[in-house]
C-alpha cells in the first residue's frame, strides 16, 4: 500500500478503524517503505542519477546502521613497516607497489600530526609484504625544514612534501609527491613533482614539476585512450572544486585538466577515488567533508572529457580516503572506514561490476585505522594503512580466504 492509498482508507474507514489499527498499519507501512532499494541499478549513461552503491541480503535499511562487529572477518597476515608514536611524528599516505620483484612502500613523514614544515617521504622495500627493510628518506629535506624554528611548525615560510605513489611510466620507475607551503591547504606555491629511481646507485633523483597547483590521490592509471589519468586539486579546491588531468602520454608534463562541476558546491568533495569498468566508462568517488556521511558518485562515458553530477549515494563514509583496485578474475575490491562516526574499523567491500558491492567484511579495527592503499599480487592482496597517523602498517590476505567469507543478515 502507497502512502496516498493508506490515507484514502483512513478517510473511508475513520468510524471503524481503532487507533491501534492505525498505528500497526502505519508500522507495516513504513518498515516496507525502509526495505525498498533504488528502482533502477546505476549506469554511466543510463542512470548515473541512481544512489544504489552498496546492496544484499545481509544490508540493513539503513546502511549508517550497519553493525561492523558482526560483519565477517578478514583473515591475513599483519606487520608494522614504521612507527613515529616515541617521537610524536606522524606517519599517513600510505602507497603501496610491486616492482621488479619487490614491494615498495611511500609515506609521508614528518614532525607532529600532520604535514607540517620539514615533512618528508620515507620508503621501505619487502620480499613478501611482510617484512620489510630499514626506511630511508625519498625525497630532500624541504625549504625552511632545516631551521629549528620553522620545522615543525604551520606557516606559510616552510614546505612540506606529502607522498603521492608510485608510477610505471615507460619503463620508467616513479615516485610522486606534492610541495607546497605548510600552512594550511593547500599553499599557492602547490605542485606536483616526480622523482626517478636510479637502480644502478640505489637512489630517487628528483626530475622536477609534472604538473603546477596540483595534488593528486593516486597515482595515474591508463584509461581506453591510451592516456594517463589521475584526479587533481588546486590549492583553491574548496572553492573550484576537483578535476582530473588526462594525458602524459607524449610527454610526462602534457596534461588537459577537466573539472567535475558540483564538488565544490553539491559536496564538499575530498580525495576522489576512480576506476576503469568494463564497458570502458569511468567511475570517481569522491569523500563528502561537508558531513553527510556517504560516499558521492560521478561519472564519464567519454574517457574523462566531461563527467555527470555528483551523486550521494547509499554507502556509508566516516569521511576518510579509500582505495579501490580491479582484481584479474573481474571483480572490484575497496577498502574504507565506512564507519559514519569515526575511522575505525576498515572494511573490504567487494562489488562484481565496480558498480554496486554486494558484500562488506572487517579487515582491521578496534583503534583509529585510515588511509589505506590495496593491491593484487600473486593471488594476494597487500593492504597498507596507518595506524593513528602514527604508524604505517600492512596486512596480506589471500584472495582464496575472501571468497570462504558468509555475510551475516542484520536486522
Amino acid at each position: 500500500m502507497k502512502l496516498i492509498e493508506f490515507i484514502q482508507y483512513l478517510w473511508n474507514n475513520r468510524r471503524s478503524v481503532s487507533l491501534a489499527s492505525v498505528f500497526g498499519m502505519a508500522a507495516i507501512l513504513a518498515n516496507a517503505q525502509k526495505k525498498q532499494l533504488p528502482a533502477a541499478p546505476p549506469h554511466p549513461v543510463k542512470n548515473a542519477s541512481s544512489s544504489l552503491m552498496l546492496t544484499g541480503d545481509w544490508l540493513p535499511a539503513d546502511t549508517h546502521k550497519i553493525d561492523y562487529d558482526k560483519l565477517p572477518r578478514v583473515p591475513g597476515e599483519h606487520n608494522v613497516i614504521s612507527d613515529v608514536r616515541s617521537q610524536m611524528g606522524v606517519n599517513q599516505h600510505n602507497y603501496l607497489i610491486h616492482h621488479k620483484g619487490k614491494y615498495w612502500a611511500m609515506w609521508s613523514d614528518g614532525p607532529g600530526v600532520e604535514d607540517r614544515v620539514g615533512q618528508r617521504v620515507k620508503y621501505a622495500t619487502s620480499k613478501d609484504g611482510i617484512t620489510w627493510s630499514t626506511s630511508a628518506y625519498l625525497t630532500p629535506m624541504p625549504q625552511g625544514g632545516e631551521r629549528p624554528n620553522l620545522y615543525g611548525t604551520r606557516t606559510n615560510r616552510g614546505f612540506r612534501y606529502i607522498a603521492r605513489g608510485f608510477w610505471v611510466r615507460d619503463n620508467e620507475f616513479l615516485a610522486l609527491a606534492s610541495l607546497d607551503e605548510a600552512e594550511g591547504f593547500f599553499g599557492p606555491s602547490l605542485e606536483l613533482r616526480a622523482f626517478r629511481y636510479n637502480e644502478t646507485q640505489d637512489r630517487w633523483e628528483d626530475i622536477g614539476v609534472i604538473h603546477d597547483d596540483a595534488i593528486n590521490n593516486f597515482a595515474p592509471e591508463k584509461i581506453a585512450t591510451g592516456e594517463w589519468m589521475m584526479s587533481r586539486r588546486k590549492f583553491d579546491y574548496t572553492e573550484s572544486g576537483v578535476e582530473f588531468l588526462v594525458g602524459g602520454v607524449n610527454k610526462i608534463t602534457e596534461w588537459k585538466s577537466v573539472p567535475v562541476l558540483g564538488t565544490a558546491s553539491e559536496l564538499a568533495a575530498e580525495e576522489p577515488c576512480w576506476w576503469l569498468l568494463p564497458d570502458n566508462n569511468l567511475v570517481a568517488l569522491f569523500r563528502d567533508n561537508k558531513g553527510s556521511g556517504y560516499i558521492y558518485r560521478s561519472f564519464s562515458a567519454d574517457n574523462g572529457k566531461s563527467w555527470s553530477a555528483p551523486v550521494k549515494t547509499n554507502f556509508p563514509d566516516a569521511r576518510s580516503k579509500f582505495s579501490s583496485t580491479r582484481l584479474k578474475d573481474g571483480r572490484y575490491v575497496m577498502v574504507s572506514n565506512a564507519n559514519p562516526k569515526k575511522r575505525d574499523p576498515l572494511v573490504l567491500s567487494v562489488s562484481d561490476d565496480g558498480l554496486v558491492f554486494n558484500k562488506m567484511y572487517y579487515l582491521v579495527g578496534g583503534r583509529h585505522v585510515d588511509y589505506p592503499h590495496v593491491i593484487e599480487h600473486e593471488g594476494n592482496l597487500l593492504i597498507a594503512f596507518a595506524g593513528g597517523k602514527q604508524t604505517v602498517e600492512v596486512m596480506k590476505v589471500r584472495l582464496s580466504d575472501l571468497d570462504g567469507l558468509k555475510m551475516i543478515p542484520q536486522k
